[in-house]
């Protein structure tokens, strides 16, 4: 059966992903879409056919990659079109990793500090999964009797009025005094909506904000404490990325982490 959102390639349906530890936090962190369970897809005569499937949503948001092949258990396959193994770890959980390791830590915080959230709560197929269904699972799925992959490709407009309001409804339930966005998206599609002096983080460079500094935002009317930074895609090297926002994000680790030894030194 087909969820509201989309089956994945092999049945599985996709799933909202959200908080789910809804006790208040110290920051609330806005990323861009939700992620995916990817599998190596390897033939019965032991080939790879696809280094990297989206065959089911994370299991929690900004997931970490754990526990993959337990869900890929539960996905079947024919035997004769080979075996799902999970993919390489740059596929899985990256921004997750990311997310706690290169911005939480060095500010001192855990994912339990952290409310997180995404524009689309939802995954996304990107041009790329588009391709590898396109050339391995289609030619197969009616043979098989396999389900027709409906997950949406990535929206062009990745937020409406609706989706912004339910966003701010986390923001105030999570009691977050500081609010993350992470990279361009984000900025583009939520704040600049409340506050237009920005649209991508460029623009806070140019108004003369240092990389990773705070700074005051209107949203709703009211003021809050945002904190712009590049997505994990470029402070971890995931994929095409930018060096030059990657080299200011790891000045701003650098500066961090000094300041949080050094506080946990005077305890």
């Amino acid at each position: 059966m087909t969820s509201a959102i989309g089956t994945f390639p092999f049945g599985q349906p996709a799933q909202e992903v959200a908080q789910v530890d809804r006790a208040r936090k110290h920051v609330f962190v806005l990323g861009v879409y939700a992620s995916a369970v990817h599998a190596r897809w390897v033939g019965a005569d032991h080939r790879i056919i696809v280094k990297a499937l989206a065959v089911a949503s994370e299991p929690y948001i900004f997931w970490r990659g754990d526990n993959a092949e337990a869900t890929l258990q539960g996905i079947n396959i024919p035997k004769e079109l080979g075996k799902l193994v999970p993919a390489n770890p740059q596929f899985n959980g990256p921004s997750g990793v990311a997310l706690d390791d290169l911005i939480l830590k060095p500010l001192g915080l855990s994912r339990a500090d952290a409310w997180l959230c995404d524009l689309v709560p939802h995954s996304c197929v990107n041009p790329a999964q588009s391709k590898a269904i396109a050339r391995a699972y289609t030619p197969v799925a009616k043979k098989y009797g396999l389900p027709r992959p409906t997950v949406p490709p990535v929206p062009t407009a990745l937020t409406d009025g609706k989706r912004r309001r339910a966003i701010w409804d986390e923001l105030c339930e999570s009691g977050a005094s500081t609010l993350i966005l992470l990279g361009d998206k984000p900025i583009q599609w939520f704040l600049a909506h409340f506050d237009p002096r920005r649209k991508r983080l460029s623009d806070f460079i140019r108004d003369g904000q240092p990389y990773g500094k705070p700074c005051t935002a209107h949203i709703h009317g009211r003021s809050m404490e945002v904190l712009p930074l590049a997505h994990p895609r470029q402070i971890a090297k995931l994929g095409r990325s930018s060096h030059v926002w990657y080299n200011r994000h790891q000045a701003w680790i650098d500066e961090h982490e000094g300041k949080v030894s050094s506080s946990q030194g005077a305890g």
